[in-house]
């Protein structure tokens, strides 16, 4: 996210294009999605959720298409620089030099790139050939204040991310070395003040854990993490191992008759938070380029983004319907996977439990160094000037220093995910996933319109291709941020 043009990778199918974003927008939102569901109510949460993830599609086809639009720029340019490069050769073997200056004048700046074709036939401008991350789209089409602006939300974003991860891990450790795998008590919802360890308390021994895991895993943030091909594999089987075996068990219960649910059918107190776990949960566009472009046939990328949004929808529906007729709403967990932990009327099993217990721990833990770095890396864009170098003590102990710290200041403070989610997804994810789409796609139409023609069409443009959906994103986004902290306030002042 640095905001470079990087390597596209190695190219794959469309359908395992689709898997992918499948498997990066399924995180961990869809843990903490079961108990905003059963504190909004079943009913407001089914109308809210189908339409945010409505929304977050049609910010996704605005991404695309500004990736197009990049594209087409980035060729318009190359080809502008070789007409440059081939007037300047040809000036050299020219005798009049009175009409070398006259046919450069004859020659528009901004010259329709249609108008130029190669002995080789038309080429497609709008393929998205080239991986242009969004702080790259975010440069070419926003003025100085709109790139600072992307990169501030985009960093605060990314601090969210990890103060949910720098908490989650703890709270499932904690979980487990405290929490009864007796069978004794069934459901009980524990206080921070209970004995963990003798007089070691459950707060105690959160802060145990989050020490060690800030020790493990914060060295990380000094140097660079890359993902490994086979880890990706091992944490995705995990993920969907754990999803099938909640989703089953729950069912089971349910279709005994024994299911303890009783959700409310609205209750508009619980909208906000749900609102921020949602957006939350719909994540994807800040990582589309690295998602869409490696895809070898881009044909149907329209197709396969709704197909994907649709399966998502479903899956969390269904995942949150089963659990919130399940557990009793008072007894539902943060993260959802802790209520299989302590309940043995659902799941006796010891193995499985301490599995759906631990498999957070696995999962959030490969990808906090992940974000860590580029998190850093985004604080290094955002201060970089042309030509200029960082101190070895700026680049290699300040940047990581003041990436690492916050998040873990926040998580020693807090455990409460679904606040964390919530407050997440409404500020910094409302910016990432409504504002920064909408505003790119409606710079890129007007900047390319000049150089690129009227008649140019763009194979990726997204169907919501009038002005009017740009304009109705950008206050769809305004009034949830105002509708949010008009929530915040007014709960504050009752308190």
């Amino acid at each position: 996210m640095a905001g470079g043009i990087t390597e596209t990778g190695e190219p794959y199918s469309p359908f395992v294009g689709l898997v992918y974003m499948f498997n990066l927008i399924v995180g961990t939102g869809a843990l903490t999605m079961p108990k905003a569901f059963a504190t909004a109510g079943w009913v407001v949460s089914l109308a809210l959720i189908s339409f945010l993830g409505f929304m977050s599609y049609m910010t996704t086809t605005f991404v695309i298409e500004a990736m197009a639009a990049a594209n087409a720029q980035l060729r318009w340019k190359r080809r502008e620089q070789e007409e440059i490069n081939d007037s300047d050769s040809t000036s050299e073997y020219s005798v009049d030099d009175d009409d070398v200056m006259g046919r450069g004048r004859s020659e528009p700046e901004t010259k329709p790139i249609l108008s130029v074709q190669r002995s080789g036939g038309p080429v497609d401008h709008f393929d998205i050939a080239e991986r242009v991350e969004m702080g790259q789209m975010a440069s070419m089409f926003f003025n100085k204040v709109g790139v600072n602006m992307f990169y501030i939300c985009i960093i605060v974003y990314l601090y969210g991310d990890l103060a949910i991860y720098a908490a989650a891990v703890p709270i499932s450790l904690m979980e487990v070395a405290c929490g009864n795998h007796s069978c004794s008590a069934g459901s009980v919802k524990y206080n921070d003040t209970d004995p963990c360890w003798g007089p070691v308390t459950r707060k105690d021994a959160y802060r145990v854990f989050l020490s060690v895991f800030t020790v493990l895993l914060g060295p990380f943030t000094f140097f660079n993490a890359q993902k490994t091909k086979y880890l990706q594999i091992l944490t995705s089987l995990m993920r969907w191992i754990a999803f099938i075996m909640m989703i089953i068990l729950a069912l089971i219960r349910i279709g005994k008759g024994t299911g303890e649910g009783h959700p409310p059918v609205a209750s508009f107190a619980g909208v906000p938070n749900l609102f921020g776990v949602c957006v939350y949960s719909f994540m994807c566009q800040h990582s589309l380029p690295s998602l869409v472009t490696p895809i070898s046939d881009k044909k149907r990328v329209g197709t396969l983004v709704f197909a994907d949004y649709v399966l998502i929808l479903g899956f969390y529906i269904l995942l949150s319907f089963t659990a919130i007729f399940c557990f009793d709403s008072s007894l539902l967990h943060d993260m959802y996977t802790l209520n299989f932990t302590d309940n043995c009327d659902v799941l006796n099993i010891p193995v499985l439990r301490y599995f759906l217990g631990l498999f957070p721990v696995f999962t959030i833990s490969t990808n906090f160094p992940i974000i860590a770095v580029t998190l850093r890396n985004n604080w290094k864009t955002l201060f970089h000037r042309d030509g200029g170098t960082y101190p070895w003590v700026v680049d290699r102990v300040v940047f990581p220093l003041i990436t690492l710290v916050p998040p873990v200041v926040v998580a020693f403070c807090t455990h409460n995910l679904e606040s964390l989610v919530g407050i997440t997804g409404a500020y910094a994810g409302t910016g990432i996933q409504y504002i920064v789409p909408a505003l790119l796609v409606y710079y890129a139409r007007r900047h390319l319109e000049p150089v690129m023609g009227r008649d140019a069409v763009n194979k990726h443009r997204s169907p919501f291709r009038h002005a009017f959906w740009v304009w109705f994103v950008v206050l769809w986004a305004t009034f949830c941020l105002m509708f949010v902290t008009a929530n915040i306030i007014l709960t504050d002042t009752k308190k």
